[in-house]
């Protein structure tokens, strides 16, 4: 990747493993854009959502994509559409949202957190791809820090959440989200903190400026 050009910076991540924190103090000290939920925002409005939807979506929770699906289900039932449709529909949704990334990421350099970033730029020519990952036990004791919950409770969402996202990258990909081979690096955070992380990150980017 050349920080000198136009560049995009992907960013894959198991739940608990602070990705999004990650991405986001890397694309401060980077002085790029961070796209999360602005895309979000953007496709709802193309789908004509009303803003209540939109703002609910965006929430920034660890169901964001329970909130995503039922959004999907309302939205397809008031409009009385077949399950066939639902999917087309749902499909089309995706296609918008990575139409938004692409053209942001066109006119400037930016950092992705999800949203299959690692697949919408696997021919990008400046790309650098990144998958975040932690043992069970190192996710589950930032989880139970994070939402004041028991090792139990949090164990049950990392199963929740990475099912989802694998479940999503599948569907709309064919990939397998965890699979090593999508990603240029692929880091264990659980010795580093986030901002371990991006300093590991940020050394790995320097030899290239």
């Amino acid at each position: 990747m050349n920080k000198e050009e136009k560049f995009v910076i992907t960013i894959s991540r198991q739940f608990g493993t602070g990705g999004h924190e990650i991405g986001a103090e890397l694309a401060r000290r980077l002085d790029v854009k961070l796209l999360d939920k602005q895309i979000l925002n953007e496709v709802a409005r193309r789908f004509c959502a009303v803003e209540n939807a939109v703002e609910n979506i965006e929430a920034r929770n660890p169901l964001w994509r329970d909130d995503f699906t039922q959004f999907y289900r309302s939205y397809m039932a008031g409009a009385e559409y077949s399950g066939q449709e639902h999917d087309q529909t749902s499909r089309q949704l995706f296609e918008a949202q990575a139409e938004v990334i692409r053209k942001i990421a066109a006119q400037e350099s930016c950092v992705i957190v999800g949203r299959c970033g690692f697949h919408i730029f696997r021919n990008h020519p400046n790309a650098l791809k990144i998958f975040i990952h932690a043992d069970d036990d190192c996710r589950k004791q930032r989880i139970g820090r994070k939402y004041d919950i028991s090792e139990s409770d949090a164990a049950a969402m990392i199963v929740d959440n990475d099912y989802s996202r694998e479940l999503y990258t599948k569907t709309y990909t064919g990939s397998d989200w965890q699979d090593a081979r999508n990603y240029d690096i692929a880091l264990n955070v659980r010795n580093f903190g986030v901002n371990g992380a991006v300093d590991f990150l940020m050394t790995c980017l320097s030899p290239l400026s």
